[in-house]
């Protein structure tokens, strides 16, 4: 089991960032950064990043400021 935005969800070997951004769908279209576990991983890195099992991943939105 992992841990995405406090939500448990299953896991499987080999699972990436990417996998786990498709299964939550919209939600996860304004996150150019996620946080697995104590590790920052930004967009481009999002299909070669793997989750081990247990991981916590916290989704991080753009914001907009001005």
């Amino acid at each position: 089991m992992i841990r995405v935005a406090g939500i448990e969800r299953p896991w499987h070997a080999g699972m990436t960032v990417a996998d786990v951004l498709k299964e939550i769908g919209d939600e996860a279209d304004a996150c150019p950064v996620v946080r697995v576990n104590d590790h920052y991983v930004s967009r481009p890195n999002f299909d070669q990043t793997n989750i081990p099992d247990n991981a916590q991943i916290f989704l991080i939105p753009m914001i907009a400021g001005g």
